[in-house]
């Protein structure tokens, strides 16, 4: 095994990208096969099954959604009986298809199997699917004629939870009645098999497998890479999701350095705040609050927020999946069809500025976004303008190409507008009104490879000191030189010349510039640094080596109020661990005691945890990770003085994986694991 590891990183270094066992590619093979989909950049996801029936409402409740079944604890045999309701007499797939791709959308991914186990397609392995309810009709194979014959790429959704199948494992915790006896969790895989194959060879090619489900302890990597291969080896050009893996990071969709990734990230209901470069990512997100359809939701995002987040979306280099819930009758709800209506009315005008389009070259545009592509002999920029300027004007900073022309793209005469330079910015005279008043488009043609330069970075461990602070500035383009300022005043040639870390011992704003020949190429860059007092530390009269724990058991969804709950059992730790627990799930962990900090000086807290935690250095919160999540870290940063500071950690874990890790770092230590022999407790 440690053989074939080596020969796998090999060929990784080599330039066989991504590593997969049984289908190994080139770089150049892995982007032919993600060059539609890249080009895409605008897809719609469908939620429709079971669910859909009880519409969101049960018991007098409704805040349900597709997840009703696990939410509103329905034993399996009233579940069922949906089965004998699902009618949806007015579904039409051209008419679905048609709303998607009216809207600007170039592929569907529509749910096969959610997390019920429902089977909304013709499948020979059980009786839960749509071919045992009134409809008997397979809307898989008529979305897949459909998709056809409008030149739309259809994807499947498939969940490898399952609430239904006897061989799925865990159980749900409030199921108490329904024994997992006999349960044979690869025999399971052996039904996902059956089925992935029916989808992959019954309706033609499939543009992407999006899977889900895959955070409960009983999947892993290997399950992961075995489907995979699995899928590839029936439509080898199929693209697939990294929910297939085991090492998603939480809603933020990224996969842990050194998992298993398929091919690409999958953000939820969230866009990563600067992009994430050299990663094939996609946003899924919901219209209003839920995925499935809900009869009281009207929380609906208005098509501005909807436009401006496709625009926002390819401005870094990812895709946008956005979500519609049908009805039971088979219908999307009039708030969809308004909002996909308007963003239609968008694209058709803008949609060059959107499909295969590359990442914005710029970190920050005051005014909006900007997407770009590759032309003979230079590069198109399209500058998405959010707020009208009352100015009348935008500025590129840093842009040191000559331009060529500026246009709307919105004016089918592509009336030139005036560019002129300031210093290092290129200016666009604007006319007085907006093309759009949600997002105006303006066209830009430089002349040759883009030649930008940043504002420089002003990068330091930390912003906030207790004695001093070293500080680097730092410039990504050559053959320029960085001026600076300590008074906040705007740097100029005959400001402070930078050439080696600074030394800050008192709070300082520093503000800094590119220049090359004499004159400013870059914006501005600002930011202060503060010195800050450090938090008195105390001298307990007792101590001994170890921290204290309270072990509890409960179910919980966020981090329970540990004043009122009587703990199953204390004891003393060496670390902060879970060895003196009594359950794999539904327990919490209160630990307390004191940290030895050995000078003064600022600390940075790491939490890393599965599920929610939270930590307090004397009962000050210092980071808060709260909630139902897989492994996800945070930090938090606080001045202490040397000597004994009362720490509490929080923990709860409601199903699946558990974990727990505190870290700590300073500018005189890289980030650790919090020592032993720096937790104490009073005896």
């Amino acid at each position: 095994m440690k053989s074939m590891t080596r020969i796998l990183l090999i060929i990784s270094i080599l330039g066989i990208f991504p590593v997969l066992y049984a289908h190994p590619e080139t770089k150049q093979q892995y982007d032919a096969r993600m060059e539609w989909w890249r080009e895409a950049r605008f897809g719609m996801f469908i939620h429709w099954g079971l669910y859909s029936i009880p519409a969101g409402e049960w018991n007098g409740k409704t805040g349900y959604g597709e997840w009703i079944r696990h939410s509103a604890q329905i034993p399996v045999n009233v579940y069922d009986q949906f089965l004998n309701q699902f009618n949806p007499q007015k579904f039409n797939a051209t008419q679905w298809v048609k709303l998607a791709k009216d809207a600007g959308m170039k592929y569907i991914v529509i749910t096969t199997k959610h997390h019920d186990g429902y089977c909304n397609f013709d499948t020979k392995q059980t009786d839960f699917s749509v071919m045992s309810t009134p409809f008997k009709r397979d809307p898989m194979k008529e979305l897949a004629d459909a998709c056809r014959k409008e030149n739309m790429k259809l994807c499947f959704y498939y969940s490898i939870m399952d609430w239904h199948h006897p061989d799925y494992l865990p159980r749900r915790d409030w199921e108490t009645a329904r024994s997992d006896a006999g349960a044979d969790f690869d025999r399971y895989i052996i039904y996902m098999k059956a089925e992935l194959k029916e989808l992959l060879t019954n309706y033609g090619d499939i543009g992407v497998l999006w899977f889900d489900g895959e955070w409960e302890r009983t999947w892993n990597e290997k399950y992961g890479k075995e489907i995979y291969d699995y899928c590839r080896s029936l439509q080898p050009g199929i693209i697939i999701n990294n929910r297939v893996g085991a090492g998603r990071m939480d809603m933020e969709g990224m996969t842990k350095e050194g998992a298993f990734g398929g091919d690409f990230g999958t953000p939820e209901q969230q866009i990563p705040a600067t992009g994430l470069p050299g990663i094939d990512w996609e946003t899924c997100m919901t219209m209003n609050d839920h995925w499935g359809f809900n009869k009281n939701d009207h929380a609906f995002k208005s098509s501005k927020e909807l436009i401006r987040m496709l625009a926002d979306i390819a401005s870094k280099g990812g895709n946008y999946l956005l979500n519609v819930g049908p009805t039971s009758e088979g219908l999307f709800p009039r708030e969809s069809i308004v909002r996909l209506r308007e963003i239609g009315k968008w694209m058709k005008v803008n949609k060059e500025s959107v499909y295969n389009t590359k990442a914005s070259p710029f970190k920050l545009l005051e005014w909006g976004r900007c997407t770009r592509k590759d032309i003979p002999g230079g590069v198109r920029l399209y500058l998405h303008v959010f707020d009208w300027p009352s100015s009348g004007q935008i500025i590129l900073p840093g842009c040191l190409n000559t331009p060529v022309k500026a246009w709307l793209l919105a004016d089918v005469n592509n009336t030139a507008m005036t560019i002129t330079r300031k210093e290092d910015g290129l200016v666009i005279q604007l006319p007085v009104n907006p093309a759009d008043a949600v997002n105006s488009v303006v066209v830009l043609d430089l002349k040759g490879r883009l030649d930008l330069t940043d504002a420089p970075e002003i990068k330091a461990d930390f912003d906030k000191f207790v004695n001093n602070v070293k500080v680097d500035l730092n410039s990504s383009r050559d053959n320029v030189r960085i001026y600076y300022t300590i008074d906040g005043s705007t740097p100029t040639v005959n400001s402070l010349l930078y050439n080696q870390p600074l030394t800050l011992t008192n709070t300082t704003v520093i503000t800094a510039r590119c220049f090359r020949d004499g004159k400013p190429v870059s914006a501005n860059s600002i930011k202060e640094f503060k010195k800050v007092p450090p938090l008195g530390s105390v001298m307990p009269e007792e101590r001994e080596p170890g921290i204290s724990y309270a072990y509890y058991e409960g179910n919980w969804d966020s981090l329970p109020d540990f004043r009122n709950l009587k703990p199953v059992k204390k004891g003393v730790l060496k670390q902060f661990d879970f060895s003196t627990r009594q359950k794999d799930e539904y327990f919490a962990m209160e630990y307390t005691g004191y940290l030895l900090i050995t000078d003064d000086d600022i600390y940075s807290f790491s939490d890393d945890s599965d599920d929610g935690s939270a930590l307090y250095i004397d009962d000050i919160p210092i980071v808060n990770n709260d909630g139902l999540h897989g492994m996800l870290e945070k930090e938090g940063e606080i001045a202490l003085s040397e000597g004994f500071h009362p720490i509490r950690v929080t923990y709860f874990n409601k199903a699946g994986d558990f974990g727990l890790k505190i870290s700590i770092r300073s500018p005189q230590y890289k980030k650790q694991l919090i020592r032993n022999d720096w937790l104490y407790h009073k005896p």
